[in-house]
Order: structure tokens, then C-alpha cells, then sequence
């Protein structure tokens, strides 16, 4: 096994619950009595996922956000987490703490519990990692493999903003606070994904960037998705920084961290929801092409960068 695709299909052959759902999606989904529980788990690592200045405060609630942005996904409620933590210096832990309360309470979540460890002698990157716990009420829980021909696609938010501030710090260049936050704060959709949930076709939450967690869908829901890169929103920060051609567009649509929802409706079911921000429609489904992506701009089509996003 050389990578995270070849781990996790190792993994397939283990996972035989039918709440695992074949490892294919964001989550797990628990029927228990009717009752629909929603269990999902991400990790941070030192060198990976954050550096090693980075504040923990803004670490710890990256952490939550991360793992309530699968939950929205789902359009569930959160019940609460369970954390993993490495301990380190005691007043870094402390900054850890107080930034997971702040964003626990910003997001009405209680700390269930978890486990604490320490590194050994030898100085080892930290890590992290939490559980997050939710439930459903009352509809079908959206997956990635719900899209069907079509159906039109949305996103909600802004996307690339995460990718804007990550450069314009590497450059040590001024970077607007609306880009900062974006990186370090990031907010889960979870009212949206409650409103949007029992309506859509399909949907998951981007993580690991638009054009690479599209191509996930599709593949999952057999079907192919044309995406217009010129109808992907952009905050006006980001165009003033980083340009608003096909390159700063693709780029803005392959990096990832921004912790959107994205989601395919049938154009009946859309109608409700068009006008509204902060959700976008940026392509279309179609029967299955030359692949599971087709991007377009301007009416002109568009080649698949040769990295669609993040993966380990």
C-alpha cells in the first residue's frame, strides 16, 4: 500500500457495515431504531495541516470545524465530539483549550470526552484528532453517490479564499482579514446543510478542493459533472489579490481547506433556492464522457489541471 487510495481500499474489505457506506462518503451513518446517528473522525498533523507557529487557538478550532463540516454534509445536527490530544507545553495546551471552548460554544457543541498522550523522548510532530457525533431528523441523509443526470450543481459560500491567504502569508504580503479567517477560522454550513438536506441529489463538503471532491461525486454517482470555472464565486479579496483569469479560477477550485458544500438538485427543486446567497450554481450533470469532470469558461472549454486538489 503506497498511498491513502490504497490504504483506504484495504480498508473496504474490513468495513462491512452497511453504516460505513463501502467508505465512500464523508460519513457514517447509524440506523439505530429509526433514529439516524451520524459519526464522522478527521485528524490535524503538525507539518500537514498546520505549522508548527500556528496558533492553537486557531488549530483547535480548525479541528472542530473540520469535523462539523462533515456533519453539515449530512445536514445533521451536532451532538457532540470526542477529542484525541497529544500534549505538549503546558502554555500552548492552554491556548489549545481556550480556543476549543470558544469554538464548541460559537457552534452550540459539547465535549463528550476522548483520550490524551504524550510523545515519546524524541521531539515527533504533534497531532490531533476528534469525533464528531450527529444526528439526523426526519429525511434521507444525503451521500456523494445521489447525483443523476440533470441535475444541476451548486456551491455554497466562496471558494479559494484559504488558498489566497495561505499564499499571501508564505510572501509575507498583506492579507485581508475575510482571507485570514477563511484559513484559519473556517465556518461549517451547518444550518445550510440542515435547510438543503431533503432536497438534494447528492452532497459532501470541500475539503480537499472543488475539482477533486466534484470528481469524487461523479465517479460515486456515475455521471459525469461539467463545471463552468467562471461561475465559481470568488470573494472580491481574492480577485483583488490573485486574479480573476482561468489559471487564478482553477487554482482557487484545486487547492481545497475551504469547507463548503457541494450539492446537485433537480432544476424543480432548485427553484427555491436560486437567489439566495450564499449558494451558487456552477455546472450541470451529464451521462458519462471522456471522464467524470468537464471544466468550461467563458463558453470555452477548459483542461484539467494535473493536480485536481489535496491527498496524502
Amino acid at each position: 500500500m503506497s498511498g491513502e487510495a490504497d490504504f483506504i481500499a484495504h480498508m473496504r474489505g474490513i468495513a462491512q457495515h452497511e453504516a460505513a457506506r463501502n467508505l465512500d462518503d464523508d460519513a457514517a451513518v447509524l440506523d439505530i431504531m429509526g433514529q439516524k446517528i451520524i459519526l464522522t473522525h478527521d485528524m490535524m498533523v503538525e507539518g500537514v495541516h498546520f505549522a508548527s507557529h500556528a496558533n492553537p487557538a486557531d488549530i483547535a478550532w480548525k479541528l472542530v470545524a473540520v469535523n462539523l463540516s462533515d456533519l453539515a454534509s449530512k445536514g445533521a445536527r451536532p451532538m457532540g465530539v470526542l477529542l484525541g490530544f497529544m500534549l505538549g507545553d503546558g502554555q500552548w495546551d492552554r491556548e489549545f483549550a481556550l480556543g476549543l471552548k470558544h469554538a464548541l460554544t460559537q457552534f452550540n457543541t459539547p465535549l463528550l470526552g476522548g483520550d490524551t498522550v504524550r510523545a515519546g523522548e524524541r521531539e515527533s510532530p504533534r497531532s490531533f484528532g476528534m469525533t464528531a457525533i450527529g444526528m439526523v431528523d426526519g429525511y434521507e441523509v444525503p451521500s456523494r453517490s445521489g447525483a443523476q443526470i440533470g441535475d444541476d450543481i451548486f456551491v455554497t459560500g466562496h471558494l479559494g479564499s484559504a488558498y489566497a491567504a495561505y499564499i499571501l502569508q508564505q510572501a509575507q504580503k498583506f492579507c485581508p482579514d475575510i482571507l485570514l479567517d477563511a484559513l484559519h477560522r473556517p465556518n461549517p454550513q451547518l444550518k445550510l446543510g440542515q435547510l438543503l438536506a431533503p432536497h438534494v441529489g447528492a452532497m459532501m463538503d470541500i475539503s480537499d478542493g472543488l475539482l477533486l471532491d466534484a470528481q469524487r461525486m461523479a465517479m460515486a454517482s456515475n455521471i459525469c459533472m461539467k463545471i463552468d470555472l467562471g461561475a465559481v464565486p470568488l470573494l472580491r479579496e481574492y480577485i483583488s489579490h490573485m486574479g480573476d483569469d482561468v489559471d487564478a479560477r482553477t487554482r482557487a477550485a484545486s487547492w481545497g481547506d475551504d469547507y463548503q458544500l457541494l450539492f446537485t438538485i433537480k432544476p424543480s427543486a432548485a427553484v427555491k433556492f436560486m437567489g439566495q446567497r450564499p449558494i451558487t450554481k456552477i455546472g450541470t450533470c451529464m451521462a458519462p464522457h471522456d471522464g467524470p469532470l468537464l471544466l468550461s469558461m467563458n463558453g470555452e472549454a477548459v483542461q484539467l489541471p494535473e493536480k485536481l486538489g489535496f491527498s496524502h
